[in-house]
């Protein structure tokens, strides 16, 4: 009996996944653009999204282009989800997930 009320409550569960989304500090508007969109699509799927931006070599020393893009996304983003992880440095990139909301 137990194990029959587990198994019906398994199947009703909605597994969250974590999407990513790669970007770099130099990414040109139509790009961004048609990556926001995706995002926005997984997260009214109930997804999370990982923004992930990538720098390389000399990028490193304008970090303040990958905060401000990360501002971009938050405020366009604000509409379908959450900052649950706020943007950081891990080693040559910049991380942020955004949950729904």
């Amino acid at each position: 009996m137990l194990k029959k009320k587990a198994n019906k409550a398994k199947k009703k569960q909605k597994k969250i996944e974590l999407k990513e989304i790669k970007l770099r500090p130099v990414t040109e508007v139509h790009d961004y653009t048609f990556k926001i969109k995706n995002a926005q699509k997984f997260i009214a799927k109930g997804d999370k999204v990982k923004f992930t931006i990538r720098f390389k070599g000399r990028e490193l020393q304008h970090s303040s282009l990958g905060n401000e893009l990360m501002d971009k996304i938050k405020q366009d983003m604000q509409s379908v989800g959450r900052v649950e992880l706020q943007p950081k440095f891990d080693g040559k990139q910049m991380i942020m997930v955004i949950q729904p909301l």
